[in-house]
């Protein structure tokens, strides 16, 4: 007994121990990227999963390549049998709207829930573009912060370029509420907005999200751990601020959140709705701002929403009133 509490005791302090001798391993239990969920999925051949699919790869900077999934509107399906690349590019000037998509982190663009998410946004009349970002499924390199909005603000433009500067929309969800924030001010810098901005299951911070983990409750009481935790979060350059990101957001802004989601507390999601009501009051009254909830009995928890009969309904809403 006395050899079983002695080994629980040293794997319990050596922790943080770890952490502070090693501080990539908490960056990497962050991004999961090396989760490649789901197993023998073929990302190059997406017909597997999606018929209405064409996979390609874009290279944001050098010795870096990103694998992106283009989902064409529903009512092209058939028309796309057989076609090439090149037909795929042409149709996103067609008119319709351009949502990139930005998972969260562990696994990749065929995820269940990404692949179940983006078919009904495709049967709504989008196009979507499902982007690995690197280091994720079969992109090259290492997810960093700045990696992976360098990565999205790459696709935005390439999307904005091929659709002759039609209507683009950032959708992110969990991490990739901050991958989209991020972005959206990086297009703000230049001189530009995002069209429109949807957050999904969104943080305040990501050092928030993780400290919120339960393995990290575990630390709560050790002495020093929290200050630990969060330099080490430094260390990484993982911030991931949407709280201070929104703050100066003048994009349109829908935010989807489930009261039962056990990764990211729904009160994250208030917080951020009220934040953005807030500079809209300050900066822009006229911009949208919006936020829905879904009650916990319905069970849509952190991965579910794609699961709400409405969803094509509130999203078609509120992209119809920007493009009035």
């Amino acid at each position: 007994m006395k050899r079983a509490l002695s080994f629980v005791i040293t794997v319990y302090v050596s922790v943080p121990v770890l952490l502070y001798l090693f501080p990539w391993i908490l960056g990497h239990a962050i991004y999961a990227h090396l989760v490649r969920l789901p197993f023998f999925v073929d990302l190059d051949r997406p017909e597997h999963l999606l018929n209405h699919t064409c996979n390609f790869y874009l290279s944001p900077e050098e010795g870096v390549s990103v694998g992106v999934w283009h989902t064409l509107p529903a009512s092209q399906w058939e028309e796309a049998a057989g076609k090439s690349p090149e037909w795929h590019r042409e149709t996103l000037r067609d008119g319709r709207p351009v949502i990139i998509y930005l998972h969260g982190n562990t696994g990749t663009r065929a995820m269940s829930h990404r692949v179940k998410l983006v078919k009904v946004l495709s049967a709504a009349g989008y196009h979507v573009l499902s982007l690995d970002y690197r280091g994720f499924g079969d992109s090259t390199g290492e997810p960093t912060e700045a990696g992976l909005t360098s990565d999205t603000l790459f696709l935005y433009q390439w999307a904005k370029n091929q659709s002759g500067g039609g209507f683009v929309c950032l959708w992110g969800h969990s991490l990739g509420t901050g991958v989209a924030t991020n972005t959206a001010l990086k297009v703000q810098e230049q001189g530009s907005v995002v069209d429109a901005v949807i957050l999904e299951a969104p943080y305040t911070r990501i050092g928030e999200v993780a400290a919120n983990h339960p393995l990290a409750k575990m630390y709560r009481f050790f002495p020093g751990f929290e200050s630990l935790f969060f330099h080490i979060m430094e260390l990484n350059n993982i911030v991931f601020a949407n709280d201070e990101n929104l703050k100066a957001l003048t994009s349109p802004l829908l935010i989807l959140h489930a009261e039962d989601d056990r990764i990211v507390p729904y009160h994250m999601g208030l917080k951020l709705h009220q934040i953005s009501l807030a500079a809209k009051k300050k900066s822009n009254p006229d911009v949208q701002v919006q936020m829905v909830s879904y009650s916990a009995k319905l069970g849509y928890s952190h991965n579910g929403i794609h699961l709400d009969p409405d969803l094509t309904n509130v999203v078609g809403t509120f992209l119809q009133k920007l493009r009035q």
